[in-house]
């Protein structure tokens, strides 16, 4: 793979406060990468390095190998970057928004990325309403639109769905979704676990300056001990069944009730049809089957102590 995006042993202080301190990863191209933290921990300032806002004390980040800091233009017009707060021209339309930034990249094709903007936010049949008249939602996508114009090879969001209604939020990510499958890569904040979870192919949680973890989903709720929860539902001797199952490869747990049986299992989606076998082995028939996978939020917690929204 191509490494778009390349941090190492970044470190940004202000007097005795280290605010991001040894703090590397890589993002590689097409790939979504979700860095996620509490408040505090050190994403914004992680972002503004990034995006060459701020100039990192010790470490390096790389943009397609060229060295990113306040004064690579070049390589900062690579970048995309949507940040939390709405940075738009409320009294211009939305076409006129996309027009005034596109002239500030020197787009030679500005009349026909701006229609590609419009068509890939969503925004076409409002194009020429003014800013101000946009629901919040609608704000946030021409805001990425305006990221999108100059065909960043690196689009980094910063909480980008916050306060934005249902709609919005889903066009937003699927919008997101379209531009890493081609081929852009993506550096995404979120407080929405079942964004990252939807959208990122790795994972990074951030916390006191220090990146803790990262990895894919499974990775993360492996190295966490999370297992697979299976409840089953049977008719026979759930006692008998459940001591069985409990016996098998992987099983961690087994306890049983009534006809239920709950077992906590590594890797259930590969062991179910043993599990099954073992169940029928012992006369006994399955009346439902749920697995249950641990989620990203069991991850957060279990490494900062705080649940994401709450964080």
């Amino acid at each position: 793979d191509v490494a778009t995006l390349t941090c190492t042993g970044r470190r940004k202080a202000y007097d005795d406060l280290v605010a991001v301190g040894d703090v590397g990863f890589v993002v590689e191209q097409g790939e979504t990468y979700g860095l996620l933290g509490p408040n505090g921990a050190g994403k914004t300032t992680t972002i503004s390095m990034i995006v060459g806002l701020l100039r990192a004390d010790a470490g390096a980040i790389e943009l397609d190998g060229d060295a990113m800091h306040p004064g690579a233009r070049d390589v900062k017009a690579r970048v995309g970057y949507v940040p939390q707060e709405i940075a738009l021209y409320p009294d211009l339309t939305g076409r006129e928004n996309l027009a005034f930034f596109a002239r500030l990249h020197g787009l030679s094709d500005a009349a026909r990325r701006i229609d590609e903007v419009l068509d890939v936010t969503g925004l076409a049949d409002r194009a020429d309403d003014r800013a101000d008249e946009y629901s919040g939602g609608m704000q946030r996508r021409l805001n990425i639109g305006i990221a999108l114009l100059h065909r960043p090879r690196l689009l980094v969001l910063d909480e980008p769905t916050v306060g934005v209604d249902p709609q919005s939020r889903d066009a937003i990510l699927a919008a997101v979704e379209d531009l890493a499958d081609s081929g852009v890569s993506v550096l995404y904040t979120t407080h929405y676990m079942e964004e990252a979870e939807r959208l990122c192919d790795r994972v990074g949680i951030i916390d006191h300056g220090e990146l803790v973890v990262e990895g894919t989903r499974r990775e993360l709720v492996g190295l966490v001990g999370q297992r697979d929860s299976v409840a089953l539902e049977v008719q026979g001797d759930a006692a008998a069944v459940a001591a069985a199952l409990g016996s098998q490869p992987g099983v961690v747990a087994a306890t049983s009730g009534g006809s239920a049986i709950e077992l906590q299992v590594a890797d259930a989606g590969r062991r179910l049809p043993e599990l099954l076998a073992v169940v029928t082995a012992q006369d006994a028939t399955v009346t439902g089957v749920q697995v249950t996978e641990p989620d990203l939020e069991s991850v957060f917690l279990h490494v900062t102590g705080r649940a994401l929204r709450d964080a």
